[in-house]
């Protein structure tokens, strides 16, 4: 029998992975579509009528939310188009990805929390500082901000996702670095 007929070689380690960038750069466009959406959802997102005027830039939480949408959104964009590209595995882009995939999930999960907050306060007030729910009479503005809420916790989702997928591919494609100890001090040697 001829050799590699039928067979397919196995993959080396400094070769780039078969169909698994394919996913993870779906996984990383999925996410700035997303946060696209939810972005123009809160920028848009105003109400005026007889009580007066609402819009996301005079609630903090709202104006957070939308910062790191969009910085979420750069992002995702950049990294997919990194991730398309058919590369060796290198040390450096994988911290890379790994600390600011972690960076970003934790970003977009405050910024949905305090929202969250923000949008809870809103429906239902508070009695003992005297603020009243705006609900009843912007029902429109809290649908939209809660359509954009909603949509940025699907975003939390993707990112754990894309979290957990980065830190495999670290963790289990690079050794640990090798620590030797010399007169008294400990010495890393990063090795890739």
């Amino acid at each position: 029998m001829e050799k590699g007929i039928g067979i397919s070689p196995p993959a080396k380690e400094d070769e780039p992975d078969g169909g698994i960038p394919t996913a993870e750069t779906f996984l990383r466009l999925l996410p700035m579509a997303l946060c696209v959406s939810a972005l123009v959802i809160m920028l848009t997102d105003s109400q005026a009528n007889d009580y007066g005027s609402i819009s996301y830039s005079n609630l903090g939480a709202f104006r957070y939310l939308v910062h790191v949408n969009g910085i979420c959104a750069g992002y995702s964009l950049l990294s997919a188009v990194i991730t398309a590209v058919p590369r060796r595995p290198a040390v450096p882009r994988a911290w890379t990805f790994f600390f600011l995939d972690q960076v970003l999930t934790y970003a977009l999960l405050a910024a949905g929390a305090a929202s969250i907050e923000v949008l809870f306060l809103v429906n239902h007030g508070d009695r003992a500082i005297t603020w009243s729910a705006a609900c009843g009479s912007f029902g429109r503005f809290c649908n939209k901000a809660t359509t954009s809420v909603v949509i940025t916790f699907v975003v939390v989702a993707c990112y754990s996702i894309l979290s957990l997928i980065s830190s495999y591919r670290l963790f289990s494609r690079f050794d640990a670095p090798i620590t030797c100890t010399t007169r008294g001090f400990e010495i890393s040697n990063l090795q890739g």
